[in-house]
């Protein structure tokens, strides 16, 4: 009796797992990334989440975006805000979890293992949920950094955690490496080039305290 392919989905938590990344010193190579998880099974969604800067006259991330959106990725975005504190110091801030978590749930019936890319704690109740409904739940962070990129309660949640660390080989950009041959989505428009060797821009989150 043949076995069906494992129907997957991956989250990404953009914001977070360019924070970790960068923490280990590489960048993610979302092409490469996207093959790996079809590897391993059926991939039904791929999606990545990140706020954005709306009023800016150029945002660094918007090629990352445009390339992601046209090479295989569900792109959901929604515009920062912005927060005055009483000693005036101006906070950005863009929060994503609802969004991944409810697309996480309607998807959940259709899927067999969550691939979600993030450390937020806030996602153990997500995880918690989704592993009722039968799904396997994998969180890709780091402990290898100081202090650890994962929260405790998500890692133990987690039916398999790994390492973004271990994954460098796998989904790392390489520095020196030449731009991939071109192919439908890649001949847009010159930003969309230069984005296809996916070195992501400064996201929003980094500037949440």
């Amino acid at each position: 009796m043949s076995s069906r392919p494992s129907r997957i989905a991956l989250f990404i938590d953009g914001a977070n797992l360019h924070a970790a990344a960068r923490t280990l010193g590489f960048d993610i190579d979302y092409k490469r990334l996207l093959k790996e998880i079809q590897s391993r099974g059926t991939l039904v969604r791929a999606f990545y989440y990140t706020a954005v800067i709306e009023d800016q006259e150029f945002s660094s991330i918007r090629p990352l975006l445009d390339w992601l959106d046209y090479n295989g990725y569900t792109v959901v975005t929604k515009p920062t805000k912005e927060f005055v504190d009483s000693s005036g110091r101006r906070t950005v801030k863009g929060n994503m979890d609802i969004e991944l978590a409810v697309q996480a749930m309607e998807l959940a019936g259709e899927l067999d293992e969550m691939i979600l890319f993030s450390g937020d704690g806030d996602f153990r109740s997500l995880v918690e949920a989704v592993q009722r409904r039968g799904v396997r739940v994998t969180v890709v962070s780091t402990i290898a950094s100081q202090p650890a990129m994962v929260a405790d309660e998500l890692r133990r949640q987690a039916d398999v955690f790994a390492d973004l660390v271990e994954l460098r080989a796998k989904i790392g950009r390489d520095p020196a490496g030449r731009p991939p041959t071109r192919e439908g989505a890649d001949i847009r428009s010159p930003a969309a080039r230069r984005a296809t060797t996916a070195s992501p821009g400064a996201e929003p989150g980094e500037l949440i305290p």
